[in-house]
């Protein structure tokens, strides 16, 4: 079930940054930020309630309230970045160099999670790399 939901993740993510190079014509790229992050707070809400997912919020820990702060910061700016980027910059250059946040992940795991790094993972990343900058010379 996992993959069903990382392919719809990447199929949204691209229809996001689409979306978003349209959107933000002519529009402040941390005002749009904020539109775009309020619309996914409030559709992040509705799920929470309409799961009943808000009756565990009194049960979520010192540690991974901290933790869950920090990763919004991280988002965060992250979006602030990414969408003064793409409103700089094409989205068919943009949107590759964000996704070397996939190679980064896979190093911050093996060094802060202890997660296995292997040949694959390795040439993976290489690959990674070099198409990333493959298209975006």
């Amino acid at each position: 079930m996992w993959l069903i939901f990382a392919i719809l993740s990447s199929v949204f993510a691209a229809l996001t940054s689409i979306l978003a190079k349209i959107g933000i014509e002519d529009v402040n790229s941390n005002l749009a930020t904020a539109i775009r992050t309020a619309v996914v707070l409030v559709m992040s809400w509705i799920i929470v309630f309409f799961t009943n997912a808000h009756k565990g919020i009194g049960e979520i820990g010192q540690k991974s309230w901290i933790f869950l702060i920090l990763s919004g910061l991280a988002t965060g700016v992250s979006w602030l970045c990414y969408y003064k980027a793409l409103q700089m910059g094409e989205a068919s250059k943009v949107v590759p160099i964000d996704k070397l946040s996939v190679v980064i992940t896979l190093v911050l795991a093996f060094v802060f999670l202890h997660e296995q790094f292997t040949l694959k993972s390795v040439l993976g990343c290489i690959m990674i790399g070099t198409g990333t900058l493959l298209m975006v010379l």
